[in-house]
């Protein structure tokens, strides 16, 4: 990825904001990324909340769109590409990230999901501004990610007995909200979620290459952006190295967007 500052200072704060489809994101995803604003260059927030898209299949829908010289539903371009907009627009500092769960009867439809989304954003923004927007799934839920690092569910949840990190890829489990509440009769999305937030180590998440690809592809972007201020090489260097960004596994998707 090269971004490019049009301006003339260099970024010193990079303000991330995030679209979110999911309620427990809304409340607290920037939690997500608490170890990227540990750095003290970068800030997440929440920006606006526009619920799930699908791919558009429908033949008569597409005749429908086709025949009103539209390539995009009204109100992808009303919630999706107008705030992106007005957010870049105020200034060459900030970064509009989509984030979905790609649940998993979603997977094969991934890629008309991530079109739908892109070009939502690529409608209504300049070539500059698109290179500061991106779309990233979180596989096949958000909840998936907790038990990468059992830890912080024990810690939040109470367990007893604790749960032991997932042995495999966490973006292969079904329906991670399913398999929390069969553990935890009585699980909240919102409240328990937030409380496992505050307490997950990404760095531990990512910490093995072949595993998380979709996540990592999404931090990766992320530190790409850090870096396009040279002052902060070391911090970018140190990042790297502990979310595996340079040799870790990368969605096949998402990753066509740190070639911008």
């Amino acid at each position: 990825m090269n971004v490019k500052n049009t301006g003339n200072n260099p970024c010193y704060l990079f303000h991330f904001w995030l679209l979110v489809t999911g309620k427990g994101e809304r409340e607290h995803l920037p939690k997500l990324f608490k170890s990227l604003m540990s750095s003290g260059i970068c800030t997440f927030r929440v920006l606006r909340f526009i619920g799930q898209r699908s791919p558009i299949t429908s033949e008569k829908r597409i005749l429908k769109m086709v025949g009103s010289n539209k390539i995009i539903p009204d109100k992808d371009i009303e919630q999706i590409g107008y705030p992106t907009r007005d957010s870049l627009s105020k200034g060459i500092c900030n970064f509009v990230i989509l984030i979905d769960d790609l649940e998993y009867s979603s997977r094969e439809t991934a890629q008309e999901k991530f079109d739908r989304y892109r070009k939502a954003i690529n409608a209504v923004l300049t070539d500059e501004q698109k290179c500061r927007a991106s779309v990233h799934f979180l596989v096949n839920m958000l909840e998936a990610y907790y038990f990468a690092d059992a830890r912080a569910i024990n810690l939040a949840l109470n367990m007893n007995p604790p749960l032991q990190d997932y042995p495999d890829d966490v973006e292969d489990i079904r329906h991670a909200k399913s398999e929390l509440e069969a553990l935890c009769p009585g699980f909240r999305e919102v409240d328990d979620g937030g409380r496992i937030l505050d307490l997950i180590d990404v760095e531990h998440v990512l910490s093995g290459p072949d595993t998380c690809k979709s996540l990592r592809t999404l931090f990766k972007w992320c530190v790409e952006v850090l870096k396009s201020n040279p002052s902060y090489r070391e911090i970018y260097l140190s990042l790297t190295e502990k979310y595996q960004l340079k040799d870790g596994q990368l969605s096949d998707i998402t990753k066509s967007q740190l070639s911008n």
